[in-house]
Parts: structure tokens; C-alpha cells; sequence
């Protein structure tokens, strides 16, 4: 296949998964790591009306969102504070610099490059500073900005017609297995990217030169 644009995610991809981390952190306070996970994210394979993907659509502050989900853990029985989860993260959530490093260079060799990122307003800053992402990508879909997240297929059409591509000739990476098979449902390849990431850039050099 000969692809013309590659979109990524950002967090997961260019930095460790914050899936790990959260659970690392329901495994320190004694939760069950998957019912922890849902509380603090709600079903992240879908896009409902939990207070952390309303977040990322930017219907609400981050404020807001840590108070709703600290009370829907105390329903459950445990703390569920978004801001102990982050703070947490520490050194954990590095940034994978090999990968920026080769990412730097697909623009030069005539590809699109498109971040397609669930984030949150106020990380906006934040986030874009810790690669060069001007440099790397043509344009930035972010869900908060958009007002949709994925696994929506909408932000996956919206990061399409940024690029001015069609579905086959997109290549997509993101760690999230859920956000890759709503892509592939529209024609999208996808790569799952793993906490290996001189194996996701061997898998991306492969899939660029295959």
C-alpha cells in the first residue's frame, strides 16, 4: 500500500500510555484496576457522556470533571481523583523522542501528517511543547477543539478532509485498539502502538515502504 498521510495519536504514541499508569495507580490503593479505569474514564471504547469524554469534547473543565468523577468513585467505594492519577504519572509519561526524531522527517519525505489526539483544553499548551509538533505534523485535530473524540468516526472524517485524503491512503497509529478498529471501519490501516517503540518505528518504516 502507498499511503499518503500518516495520522497518530499523541499520548500513548509519542509518550508512555496513561492506560499503565492509571493501572498502576488503582494497584497502589488496593482497586480493581478495571472497574477504576472505567470510573475515572468511563468506557473509553465509545463516545458517551462520562464526565472525562465530555471533558475531552470540551464541554466541561477539567475542574469540573475531576469533581464528577471523584463522586461517582465515592458511589463505588474509592478515591477517584484525576489530579492523584496525573500527578502520579511522574517520569512515567516521558516523551519517546526516537519516534519524534523520525517523525520529523515524513513531511520531507511528501507525507501528510495529521495528530488525531482525545485531549483536554486546559493540557493544550502543555502537551504541544513537548515535541516540535509544528515541525512534525500539518495540522492537529484535537477533540476538545472539535467537539467530538474519538472512536467517533466524525473526528476521523474531519482529520481527512484536513489532509485532503482518502481513506485507503491514510495509515493511523494510536495505542488504543478501540480508536483503530473505528478508523479501519471507514478504510483506514491501522498500527497498534505498544510501550516498544524501536518496534513502532520498525512497524511504521515496514508499513511506509511496503
Amino acid at each position: 500500500m502507498t499511503y499518503q498521510a500518516i495520522f497518530f495519536d499523541f499520548g500513548g504514541v509519542f509518550t508512555a500510555s496513561p492506560f499503565h499508569a492509571i493501572t498502576d495507580f488503582a494497584i497502589q490503593q488496593g482497586s480493581d484496576a478495571n472497574l477504576f479505569a472505567e470510573t475515572l474514564l468511563g468506557q473509553y471504547g465509545v463516545d458517551g457522556d462520562h464526565p472525562w469524554h465530555r471533558m475531552e469534547r470540551g464541554e466541561i473543565t477539567l475542574e469540573q470533571a475531576r469533581q464528577l468523577i471523584i463522586e461517582l468513585g465515592a458511589t463505588k467505594g474509592f478515591k477517584a481523583d484525576i489530579y492523584e492519577v496525573f500527578a502520579s504519572m511522574g517520569s512515567k509519561g516521558g516523551v519517546r523522542e526516537k519516534l519524534a526524531d523520525y517523525a520529523l522527517t515524513l513531511r520531507p519525505a511528501g507525507f501528510t501528517t495529521v495528530c488525531v489526539t482525545n485531549n483536554v483544553k486546559e493540557f493544550g499548551e502543555g502537551w504541544r511543547n513537548l515535541i516540535p509538533t509544528s515541525e512534525i505534523f500539518d495540522h492537529i485535530v484535537d477533540s476538545c477543539e472539535e467537539g467530538v473524540r474519538k472512536p467517533d468516526p466524525k473526528i476521523y472524517q474531519i482529520a481527512l478532509e484536513r489532509a485532503n485524503v482518502r481513506p485507503n491512503e491514510v495509515l493511523f497509529l494510536d495505542d488504543f485498539e478501540g480508536n483503530l478498529i473505528a478508523a479501519e471501519a471507514l478504510g483506514i490501516d491501522g498500527l497498534l502502538v505498544t510501550e516498544d517503540e524501536e518496534k513502532t518505528i520498525a512497524d511504521l518504516r515496514k508499513a511506509l515502504a511496503g
